[in-house]
């Protein structure tokens, strides 16, 4: 028996299993940061907050959004709220409860589904033409005042100044309404 060179492959074995040790060690450390990065994506969402148009500047922070963007949303809201007719008012309904905050979805939904039961039921038609948007950073809403044109069977019944106050809140860095109401126009 040759102790030289069994002593040899003894001192080779554990110097493969030392390396072998180190490459199981950097893998498990590495599937450990893995854990750690997964375990803090997990629940954290990233949306990005863009209104439907962007026609200028705007800021928006943790709870707040400046008065711009206020504008434009409510803008857009009143768009889908109040220029429709029989076969736009489903889809822009649709599009609306995806904006509005989780308390309200049930009011605003049955709210909604009646006026569009209404329209389909008459053959009528709103267009909104805003004239006016007045934006209050501090209540987090917006004023909006305009001409609101109703017509039945293609024929006008009402063509008169209106207001709407629209609410809003943030959520998990998202913008929900929060009230979409008429308000007397004092201008």
């Amino acid at each position: 028996m040759d102790f030289e060179r069994l002593n040899s492959d003894i001192k080779e074995m554990r110097r493969r299993n030392r390396s072998l040790g180190l490459a199981v060690g950097v893998l498990a450390s590495g599937h450990v940061v893995a854990l750690l990065v997964i375990l803090n994506l997990i629940g954290t969402v990233r949306t990005v907050v863009v209104p439907p148009t962007i026609d200028k500047t705007f800021w928006v922070s943790r709870d707040k959004a400046s008065g711009e963007y206020l504008e434009q949303m409510g803008g857009f809201m009143a768009w889908l709220v109040l220029d429709v007719t029989p076969s736009s008012i489903d889809w822009k309904k649709n599009i609306l409860l995806g904006y509005v905050e989780p308390d309200q979805y049930g009011p605003l939904k049955t709210r909604q589904e009646v006026e569009a039961e209404r329209l389909k039921r008459i053959n009528a038609s709103t267009m909104f033409m805003p004239q006016q948007l007045v934006p209050s950073e501090d209540k987090q809403s917006v004023v909006v005042r305009g001409r609101l044109r109703t017509l039945v069977n293609g024929f006008e019944t009402a063509n008169d100044l209106k207001a709407y106050l629209i609410e809003f809140s943030f959520n998990g860095a998202r913008m929900h309404l929060k009230t979409f109401k008429e308000v007397p126009n004092a201008s």
